[in-house]
């Protein structure tokens, strides 16, 4: 691919010839499983014509250590362009049954038939002038119908005229009668066999060339699969030309992640290169887990797809977005990112989430790159947050693969003390003028702030409603012990999470009915006793509700 990118005007000739090369591999898929028809030859054979260009193409870049084993394995493959060049027409229909696909020339057989058809109307004409002069009947004509075939009209008049023993009578009219001669008789069979066997024959003609094309699959396989390598190199040539791409280093033998500048491509091509900010990444070799904070819509997703994105056309044989970047090899890809319920199976978005979620923790090794955003948002505050650190925390002892691990849980940054192999970075953003300013940026650290309201602001929403959740927030706040020095609330140990069931909120006749519950020998109570204990129950419930 190196060699492609150096080489501009090589290129565009390989690119010029693979032009007109057809999707090879389709049309070789046809011919291995017979149903090939007349078009798909003649694209088969343009195709095949364009590989002695090809090579010449790739030769003219003058790197034989490179390229000689491809130039070698490209074959052109002549006897099936000859076959094809003289056995199909040009423009055949698509349809193999329909006549007009094998070329003049071909068959002697086919020729005659397609004689008799294009010539049969010109010897009518003929015959019926040299019967004319032949009995002096001006009036005598020549004519054809589905039931009679060719027959020779004499009006009743002129029947005196005509010689014996030459004219067989076939029908007779009111005003005339109608016969065919030996000659006549003759020349309607080739005629009408001409027009019924000509197409039976092409068919049989195309089939047997089939037939004969697809003792070649193997070859052509491999030589389809050879052109869209060429194909795809070159594509990854040109695009990593044109968008500054940068040739990365792979490594197998350290797990070192190293992305300077790095880009996302397609988000870059959508809003423009001028508007999107690169970022960078370094994981060593004990940097498992990058805990990665920050406002919504700040970028957190597009770093973390960005990075995939690297790995991916890097292992693919592509230059890369970014100013450098050294990777170790992969083995898999693990990602959860985005929202979608799986309605038809009944899961909700969080049991989607988990469910993905285990396959990384199940399958992940210590060679794979796993992407987890925002794990845990699903759920309870408390849950999640739970799930999150404990996933972090399984990742870091027992499967130590580079992980990019996006929250809003500000309180898991303080893992980063705990886990040797966490770090923490956030993408930055500020206040300006009372306005959210998203920076874009990764930057050392966890973020300070969420910014949820701002995001809110931004997303349109009502300003009374912005200013009561900024009241509510700083309620909120003030009922929580604030992290020393960070201003990030933190729950207070008293503080539990809502139960499903609250002791505290339980009347003196409920704590009472539970106690007699609990102190219940069940199977000491007969049917009897215990609906008379159930109907007490309901007498001191319902005695408690009329208070």
């Amino acid at each position: 691919m190196e060699s492609l990118v150096n080489h501009y005007f090589e290129r565009m000739d390989i690119n010029d010839s693979l032009t007109s090369v057809y999707d090879l591999e389709r049309l070789v898929a046809r011919v291995s499983l017979g149903n090939v028809n007349g078009r798909d030859l003649i694209q088969l054979k343009t195709s095949l014509q364009q590989i002695p260009g090809l090579v010449q193409a790739i030769a003219a870049i003058d790197e034989p250590d490179v390229w000689q084993a491809v130039i070698d394995k490209l074959e052109a493959y002549p006897e099936v362009i000859e076959l094809i060049e003289r056995a199909i027409t040009d423009n055949p229909p698509i349809q193999i049954t329909e006549g007009n696909i094998i070329r003049d020339g071909y068959d002697e057989q086919l020729d005659r038939y397609r004689d008799a058809m294009n010539n049969g109307k010109l010897w009518i004409a003929m015959l019926q002038k040299e019967e004319r002069e032949k009995t002096g009947i001006k009036t005598l004509k020549i004519g054809y119908n589905r039931i009679f075939g060719y027959y020779i009209e004499v009006t009743k008049a002129n029947l005196a005229a005509l010689p014996e023993g030459t004219y067989e009578r076939k029908q007779t009219l009111a005003n005339a009668e109608r016969f065919v001669t030996p000659a006549l008789k003759e020349k309607e069979t080739l005629i009408l066999e001409a027009e019924e066997k000509s197409v039976e024959l092409e068919h049989e003609l195309f089939v047997a060339l089939r037939e004969e094309i697809k003792g070649y699959s193997r070859q052509l396989q491999a030589l389809a699969k050879l052109v869209a390598e060429i194909d795809v190199l070159q594509s990854f040539a040109h695009v990593s030309e044109a968008y500054h791409f940068s040739k990365p280093e792979l490594s197998n033998s350290d797990r070192n992640l190293s992305i300077k500048e790095g880009r996302h491509p397609v988000v870059e091509r959508v809003i423009g290169k001028d508007k999107f900010v690169p970022n960078s990444i370094s994981m060593n070799e004990d940097n498992h887990i990058l805990l990665i904070t920050g406002p919504n819509m700040s970028g957190k997703s597009t770093y973390m797809r960005q990075v995939a994105l690297i790995v991916i056309l890097a292992q693919m044989g592509c230059f890369v977005p970014a100013e450098k970047a050294h990777l170790p090899i992969f083995d898999q890809i693990f990602t959860r990112i985005g929202a979608a319920d799986d309605l038809y199976s009944g899961q909700s978005t969080f049991m989607v989430e988990m469910v993905e979620t285990n396959q990384a923790l199940r399958f992940a090794t210590d060679k794979s790159l796993i992407l987890f955003d925002e794990i845990g948002r699903g759920t309870a505050t408390y849950d999640g947050m739970a799930l999150a650190e404990a996933i972090l925390r399984y990742i870091d002892r027992t499967i130590k693969g580079k992980t990019l691990f996006s929250t809003h849980y500000h309180e898991l940054t303080q893992l980063e003390a705990d886990l040797a192999g966490t770090k923490n970075v956030h993408v930055g953003a500020i206040e300006k003028d009372g306005e959210l300013v998203f920076l874009h940026k990764l930057m050392q650290g966890p973020a300070d702030k969420s910014y949820g309201l701002h995001v809110a602001k931004l997303a349109g929403m009502p300003h009374e409603l912005i200013a009561e959740a900024q009241v509510i927030l700083n309620s909120l706040n003030e009922q929580h012990v604030l992290h020393a020095g960070t201003g990030i609330p933190v729950p207070d140990d008293t503080v539990e999470q809502l139960a499903l069931f609250q002791e505290n909120a339980m009347q003196p006749n409920e704590k009472h009915i539970l106690d007699e519950l609990s102190d219940l020998a069940l199977e000491d109570c007969t049917p009897m006793q215990a609906m008379l204990m159930i109907d007490g129950w309901k007498k001191l419930l319902k005695s408690q509700k009329s208070r």
